[in-house]
């Protein structure tokens, strides 16, 4: 695996998947199976900062799984506290600044004030953004940007005619971030599950049949280097992009 380190995605995004299946694989519980889950987090936000991605965004909860048994959801909002309780000063060592976005205010109390607590105590950092996606739905998410436009344009604070895709970006929770140059989804399934749907457009998709649990440092790596043999034309031609990037240099 040779991976051009010049040539690093700035942005990745994954989905998580897996935890349940690793679980019955090694017949325990699914909630131990979102444990070891835990532990993968760990290890790719490591390797993301060591090797200088500067964006990470984790699809750690969306909004449909808030309907799954409630026994398996105050789990995960227990690992979820446990993690921010725990990983917070090692995000702060490593100047990497948590972000988040969903509808928070659907998490516990608790967790809430944790996660609220961690971003703002690394909100100063700047070496590396994790940005967590938590009750969590695409659609959802273009839902209340177009409402707010609405609103905005009943105010007459927006135009109409002024709307455009640039300015459409910027009411998504995702606002000033750059578009994922990479996604990544583990465990064997090949669908976006919701997942940022407007900022996908133009993403490199790349599906792995490793459970996420299992997800290690070679097969993010591993990741990169297909990434990186990709060519990315945006919808112009090959013939066009060697042009485009002649007249930049």
């Amino acid at each position: 695996m040779k991976i051009n380190w010049d040539n690093l995605p700035q942005h990745i995004a994954i989905i998580m998947d897996g935890n349940g299946r690793w679980a019955k694989q090694h017949t325990i519980g699914r909630i131990r199976g979102h444990k070891k889950g835990a532990q993968a987090v760990k290890t790719v936000v490591r390797t993301c900062r060591e090797i200088g991605i500067k964006y990470l965004t984790l699809f750690a909860l969306s909004v449909e799984n808030l309907e799954r048994p409630q026994e398996e959801i105050k789990a995960l909002m227990s690992l979820l506290e446990e993690y921010l309780s725990k990983e917070t000063v090692e995000l702060q060592k490593q100047e990497i600044r948590l972000t988040t976005i969903g509808e928070i205010d659907n998490l516990t109390p608790t967790v809430k004030e944790k996660l609220l607590q961690a971003k703002a105590c690394t909100s100063n950092n700047n070496r590396m953004i994790l940005n967590l996606a938590l009750s969590y739905g695409g659609r959802d998410e273009i839902i209340f940007a177009i409402k707010k436009l609405i609103q905005e344009s009943k105010d007459n604070k927006v135009k109409i005619k002024d709307i455009n895709k640039d300015m459409f970006g910027g009411y998504l929770q995702t606002y000033g971030m750059p578009d994922p140059d990479l996604l990544i989804r583990t465990s064997g399934e090949y669908r976006i599950s919701n997942f940022l749907l407007w900022q996908l457009a133009y993403t490199e998709l790349y599906f792995t049949d490793v459970l996420w649990p299992d997800f290690k440092k070679e097969d993010l790596l591993e990741a990169i280097a297909n990434y990186q043999k990709r060519e990315r034309r945006f919808g112009l031609i090959s013939e066009q992009l060697k042009k485009n990037n002649n007249n930049k240099s």
